[in-house]
């Protein structure tokens, strides 16, 4: 078939299955008398604004308030399920894989064209047709913005397939780089390690996270089963609800992120949660937020170490790759040894460190959202905070890695020495 109609079959199929993984736990709320009207229209609808939040497109919501006044309350449920964002984006990646198996160099922009242009369509017509007097969504919204996750997906797809960009888009990076200068070529391979270097570091800091993130359920496991008793939603709305967390499992890792690292995060207008303290108002009754720390830590300020970690690890891994054509550079620029050292060390340091914050920032801008209505329209880490608190405390993990990495390889040196000499006496 033509390139174009197969991208549009493709995109076609990954709408339709992310559709119907949405749509499950809403339909098994609803078999069981979940909800207070059970029309259809009212399922179908559900379900199609649901698709569109996953895919990022923020829904209009314009309620009846509980006050006194009882006025009309209206705001913006922006806070993107990131775990659930997966799902279109895996689709978008096999999709990808696809379409570049189907097609030459030259060709790739014909699937993905089609592909693009049908999936936005499925998008304006799922706005346009869920979109009610209570939650408005814009069309414009609705048809680009779900280009995002899933056009990321299959051009990462495509290129998990290709091998590499210029099998993917025709040019050969080898061959534009080998016309540029030395110099040219030493700054690109630092800033591109420092680049490398940065995502090490955020990763291990996600890593780590992660890690005391487990801890922490695990510790207030109590107060979560308490939780889901005290909602009696049943196994089936038990189920969803779980579900429905798991979806935000990424955010909350990125929650853990911000809080090691000092910045902190809000649960809602005036609030804040971060390792000195946490001073929050009345929480829904959800469930993970009863593992939320609670007062004042007296050794919460330990977790400020989780970057600078990540940042050391960052700092051994830029020594071990040797491209730090800085120093060089300097080093032939400043006969003083002692001064380029200490003086290159600590650019690298800024430099790495500001890229991880920059990364982030992302992180945190991504997670971040509103509930909607109330006093949830602030949720997540703040990124500009975020960024600088993670740049400082990497930045210094990078000194101080680099700085610690000759004697940490010349210690490995040694111990695979005496491995190798236990091996030869055997």
């Amino acid at each position: 078939m033509p390139l174009w109609l197969q991208g549009a079959l493709e995109s076609a199929q990954a709408a339709v299955i992310s559709a119907l993984a949405v749509a499950v736990p809403i339909v098994a709320v609803w078999a069981t008398a979940g909800f207070h009207n059970n029309g259809l229209d009212v399922l179908a609808r559900l379900a199609g604004q649901a698709w569109l939040l996953i895919h990022g497109v923020p829904l209009l919501l314009d309620t009846a308030g509980a006050g006194s006044a009882a006025q009309p309350e209206s705001g913006t449920l922006s806070l993107i399920p990131l775990g659930l964002a997966l799902i279109p984006f895996l689709l978008a990646w096999r999709a990808g894989r696809q379409l570049a198996r189907a097609s030459y160099t030259d060709q790739l922009w014909q699937p993905l064209l089609g592909s693009w242009l049908a999936y936005a369509g499925f998008g304006l017509a799922t706005g346009f047709v869920c979109r009610t007097s209570d939650v408005g969504i814009g069309l414009w919204s609705a048809a680009f913005i779900p280009l995002i996750p899933f056009g990321l997906g299959m051009v990462v797809g495509a290129r998990r397939e290709a091998g590499s960009w210029s099998r993917l888009i025709g040019v050969d990076a080898v061959a534009w780089l080998s016309k540029t200068s030395q110099h040219s070529r030493w700054a690109g391979s630092y800033l591109g390690s420092a680049i490398k270097a940065g995502w090490v570091a955020l990763v291990a800091s996600l890593a780590m996270s992660a890690a005391l993130l487990a801890v922490d359920l695990f510790i207030h496991w109590n107060l979560i089963v308490a939780v889901y008793e005290g909602l009696d939603a049943g196994a089936m709305g038990g189920g969803v609800l779980t579900i429905v967390q798991l979806g935000f499992l990424p955010n909350l890792l990125v929650f853990a992120l911000a809080w090691i690292s000092g910045a902190g995060f809000d649960l809602g207008v005036g609030s804040v949660a971060g390792p000195l303290g946490t001073a929050v108002g009345p929480l829904p009754s959800i469930p993970v937020l009863a593992a939320l720390p609670s007062g004042s830590l007296g050794f919460g300020f330990v977790a400020l170490v989780v970057p600078a970690l990540a940042g050391a690890l960052a700092g051994w891994w830029f020594l071990r790759e040797g491209e730090n054509h800085f120093d060089e550079w300097l080093s032939i620029k400043i006969r003083a040894r002692w001064f380029t050292a200490a003086a290159s060390t600590l650019v690298l340091g800024a430099v790495i460190g500001s890229i991880a914050g920059l990364l982030a920032a992302g992180l945190a801008w991504l997670a971040r959202g509103s509930a909607g209505i109330g006093r949830l329209t602030q949720i997540g880490p703040d990124p500009l905070r975020t960024a600088l608190f993670v740049a400082a405390e990497v930045g210094i993990g990078v000194v101080i890695g680099y700085a610690a990495g000759p004697w940490l390889e010349r210690q490995q040196k040694l111990r695979e020495a005496d491995l190798e000499a236990v091996n030869n006496s055997r």
